[in-house]
């Protein structure tokens, strides 16, 4: 059994010392370690984002975001209006850089010019789109408005409550 105490440092107790000898320094670096490495060896568990928040937190509010959020564009009416670049019935001429572009870039593959022209139609084109969109937000009661930012708010403050590091 006194040989078990001098090999085995783990079970003695931490107010009993051992002499000062090199193998008992040694197995004491050992032991600890041996300590050491159990204690990291257990998984520790953190919230969303690696946080201490938590994962149900950070679900409950990306599931009012998500609500809040569909609520809202529910309530939102896109329509297109009416193609007014440079003045009415101005499509067509949106359409020349981008075909000339085109056929220069069926030519060479590698002009400068076909590439320039083609990206810059398609950007015309894009942003023209997106210019004409007319968005209207249907009628609806001041309670559905309040509720919907509400869980909107709600939802995206909870998730970033659950992410922020404490």
């Amino acid at each position: 059994m006194e040989r078990m105490g001098s090999i085995c440092p783990i079970l003695l107790s931490a107010d009993r010392r051992l002499p000062q000898n090199p193998q008992n320094v040694t197995l004491r670096s050992v032991a600890s370690q041996l300590n050491s490495d159990q204690n990291n060896s257990q998984p520790k568990f953190k919230g969303a984002g690696g946080t201490p928040g938590g994962v149900g937190m950070f679900v409950f509010g990306l599931a009012l975001a998500i609500a809040g959020g569909y609520l809202i564009m529910n309530q939102v009416q896109v329509t297109s209006g009416y193609w007014q670049w440079w003045g009415t019935n101005t499509f067509g001429l949106t359409l020349i850089p981008l075909v000339l572009g085109l056929g220069l870039l069926f030519f060479d593959g590698r002009s400068i010019a076909g590439w320039v022209l083609t990206l810059g139609g398609a950007i015309i084109i894009f942003v023209g789109i997106l210019a004409n969109l007319e968005i209207y937000f249907r009628q609806t009661t001041l309670f559905n408005v309040i509720l919907m930012l509400t869980l909107f708010a709600a939802g995206l403050g909870l998730m970033a409550r659950a992410v922020k590091s404490s």
